[in-house]
């Protein structure tokens, strides 16, 4: 039985300065984690950035604008290219101001990724182990 998925893909670093810079995207999803698929952003084998989001999130952001807080991300279309536009907001700076990046897929690739996880653990059939949990939060986890 396949408990978790992995893929790697190229995706677009989004700056004012240089346009776009190709970055590797590496997904995971594990059916321990249901609720989560945690993405790794890496350039020249350095880690950029690690995060981990909803993946019904992440689902709905392919179709239409969704998030508000740290995360937001929606569609973007270029004629027939479709694209998914990651938005990451990071912690705030002394300054008020925050670190800020903007990633672009594209969205037939990460779909495929979610239709993936889907055949793991089906949307809705999420379960997650209540001690399992409590103990993680009583680590400090």
């Amino acid at each position: 039985m396949i408990t978790s998925v992995r893929r790697t893909l190229v995706m677009q670093l989004v700056t004012e300065t240089t346009g776009r810079s190709p970055v590797m995207a590496h997904l995971a999803y594990r059916a321990d984690d249901p609720f989560a698929v945690t993405m790794t952003f890496s350039h020249d084998g350095l880690v950029l950035a690690r995060w981990r989001l909803d993946r019904e999130m992440l689902a709905e952001g392919i179709e239409r604008p969704v998030g508000e807080g740290d995360v937001r991300i929606g569609p973007r279309a270029t004629g027939s290219w479709r694209e998914v536009r990651l938005e990451f907001f990071g912690r705030p700076h002394s300054d008020g101001g925050r670190q800020h990046a903007v990633v672009v897929g594209w969205a037939p690739a990460v779909l495929s990724f979610l239709d993936e996880t889907h055949r793991i653990v089906a949307p809705g059939e999420e379960r997650v182990s209540l001690d399992g949990f409590l103990a993680e939060v009583i680590a400090g986890g």
